[in-house]
C-alpha cells in the first residue's frame, strides 16, 4: 500500500528510540535501509543494505558519508533524524551549548542533505526529503537552542520543498510532541513522576511512541504522499492544537 518496495531510504540517528521504529517500519515495508550514527551505536535487528558511522558536527566526514552513500546509489527517501538536546532553559544555554545543539540538530542535518541533493534530482520516481522535528520549533517549552535549530530545519525543509521541487524532489517535516524514549530516562531519574504530569498537557492524555512518529514518516516519504510538500504534519497527541492548562482553568 504505500509503495516502498526497493526504494533506498536513508536514515540518520537510525540507532535511537525514533531511529529504531524508523528502521523496523521502512524494513516491514520492503525498503532498501541505508542507517547512519555514531560509531558504537546499536542498531535494530533488520535487514540492512548498508551502515554508515560518523558524526553530524564533523563536517568532513559527513560529507565523505554522503559522498559514499551517493556512489552506491541515489537515495530515493532521506529520514533526517538525528538529534539531541541537553540545555534545557535559557540559564544552561551557554554559548559553547548553544552552538553545540544548532550544529547537531540543523546544522548536520542541512550539511548531509545538501551532500546528497545533486544525486536525487530527476529521479525516475521522484525523491523526497523528510525531517523529524519538534513542537519546540513552533512553540517555547525549554529547550532554547534546540527549539532555534528545529525552526531552521522547516525553514531549511521549504527552501529544499521550494526549490527542488522542479527537479522531482519533495520535502516535509514531521513533527513530534514528547515521545517516550531513552532520552527521557535522566529526567525520570531526577523525578520519576514527570511523564505522568505532562502527560496531562495533551489531549490524548500521554505521550507520543515512537511508532506513530515512524509511521507518519513513512506517509510523507510514500506515493502516498505525492502530492504533500513543504508541508510540517503534527504528531503531538493534539499539544500544538491545544492549551490545556487555560482551559481547565476557565472552566
Amino acid at each position: 500500500m504505500f509503495g516502498l518496495e526497493g526504494r533506498r531510504v536513508v536514515i540518520t540517528g537510525a540507532g535511537g528510540g525514533v531511529g529504531t521504529a524508523l528502521l523496523e517500519v521502512f524494513a516491514g515495508l520492503g525498503a532498501e535501509l541505508v542507517a547512519c550514527d555514531l560509531p558504537g551505536v546499536e542498531m535494530a535487528d533488520v535487514p540492512l543494505r548498508e551502515t554508515h558511522r560518523f558524526d553530524l558536527a564533523d563536517h568532513g566526514a559527513t560529507a565523505a558519508a554522503a559522498a559514499a552513500i551517493a556512489a552506491a546509489g541515489a537515495p530515493d527517501v532521506v529520514v533526517s533524524n538525528a538529534g539531541a538536546t541537553r540545555a534545557e532553559t535559557l540559564a544552561q544555554t551557554d554559548p559553547e551549548a548553544f552552538d553545540r545543539e544548532l550544529e547537531l540538530n540543523l546544522g548536520g542535518a542541512v550539511h548531509f542533505t545538501h551532500a546528497l541533493l545533486p544525486a536525487m534530482r530527476q529521479r525516475p520516481r521522484g525523491a523526497c526529503f523528510v525531517f523529524v522535528s519538534s513542537v519546540n520549533a513552533v512553540q517555547h517549552f525549554g529547550n532554547p537552542a534546540y527549539s532555534v535549530a528545529k525552526a531552521g530545519l522547516h525553514a531549511w525543509m521549504r527552501a529544499l520543498a521550494t526549490e527542488e521541487g522542479a527537479n522531482g524532489i519533495r520535502a516535509n517535516a514531521v513533527m513530534p510532541g514528547s515521545i517516550r524514549t531513552p532520552a527521557w530516562d535522566a529526567r525520570l531519574a531526577r523525578d520519576p513522576d514527570m511523564v505522568e504530569r505532562v502527560a496531562r498537557l495533551y489531549p490524548l492524555g500521554r505521550l507520543v511512541e515512537p511508532r506513530e512518529v515512524a509511521l507518519a514518516v513513512a506517509f510523507l516519504a510514500s506515493p502516498l504522499a505525492g502530492g504533500i510538500t513543504g508541508a510540517v504534519l503534527p504528531v503531538d497527541a493534539g499539544l500544538t492544537a491545544s492549551n490545556l492548562p487555560f482551559l481547565r482553568a476557565i472552566s
